[in-house]
């Protein structure tokens, strides 16, 4: 079988599946059974594959129409312009989170301590230590999350330090300069409705945040009011619809800003 004849039957059999960008998932599919970039495929069109590559590509091509993600089927994923590695024990980086690094590169902060509540693979960690060349700190509750990460941090060559923990008990109060997270806020009623990729394969302690989607973040703004130091700043990524509860959370931050994503949704708040 040549690299244009899998890619053609890859992409039928993906689209008529309703699998979203069929084409682009079978070059990736393909890219990673192959262990080559996408480009190649251009150049190569006629090239025969090897048997096990046709072996590994059918069942990559199989698990995704079962509905496990690409990324979890690769097991790395990009963002902020760095690849990270992968596992069902985090979630699925979103480009929405990116608004939140930026957020608070853009306060351009003084040296201090920051840490990142629920780090999952580790992106805003280590994108921030990398970006603002200084350590950083990360909790998770999942040590299994915590341990990627750090591998993560490791091979991108990130000053990171994780802790397994829940939050901020780890910290004494005010004692913090910044405080960021991406925490769960879908909420458990949203369950039956999400995505099969998202429903079946992501892990429920990264993903749900309670029966209203916001009880981490009950917890959360406490812990983060008493850690901070006074002219300390909380930022945090939201989910839709619940920009109305976050901020009402958040009255006792003397500012506060909204950050919508590119589709205008209010996503991020930054109090001070």
């Amino acid at each position: 079988m040549t690299i244009r004849t899998a890619l053609e039957q890859g992409s039928e059999l993906l689209g008529r599946d309703g699998i979203a960008n069929p084409r682009l998932t079978a070059e990736v599919l393909l890219g990673h059974a192959v262990h080559c970039e996408r480009a190649y495929f251009y150049a190569h069109p006629e090239q025969q594959l090897r048997e096990v590559e046709w072996l590994h590509y059918g069942r990559y091509l199989d698990e995704r129409l079962k509905g496990k993600p690409t990324q979890y089927i690769t097991k790395r994923q990009e963002f902020y312009g760095r690849e990270f590695r992968l596992s069902r024990d985090v979630l699925i980086p979103r480009p929405e989170t990116e608004h939140l690094v930026e957020a608070i590169l853009k306060l351009n902060p003084a040296p201090g301590t920051l840490v990142d509540v629920g780090t999952g693979s580790g992106i805003i960690a280590i994108t921030l230590a990398l970006e603002l060349g200084r350590p950083v700190i990360a909790t998770d509750l999942s040590f299994e999350a915590c341990a990627l990460a750090r591998e993560n941090a490791i091979r991108l060559g990130a000053n990171v330090r994780f802790l397994v923990a829940d939050l901020l008990k780890p910290f004494a109060d005010a004692s913090i300069d910044i405080v960021v997270s991406n925490p769960p806020y879908v909420p458990l009623s949203d369950r039956p409705t999400l995505q099969r990729e998202v429903r079946d394969y992501e892990p429920a302690l990264a993903l749900y945040g309670g029966p209203t989607g916001i009880e981490v973040y009950k917890r959360l703004i406490p812990e983060a009011r008493r850690v901070l130091k006074p002219d300390g700043i909380l930022a945090f990524e939201f989910g839709v619809g619940q920009v109305d509860a976050l901020t009402d959370l958040a009255s006792a931050f003397p500012n506060r800003e909204i950050i919508p994503d590119l589709a205008g949704i209010p996503r991020v708040l930054v109090c001070r």
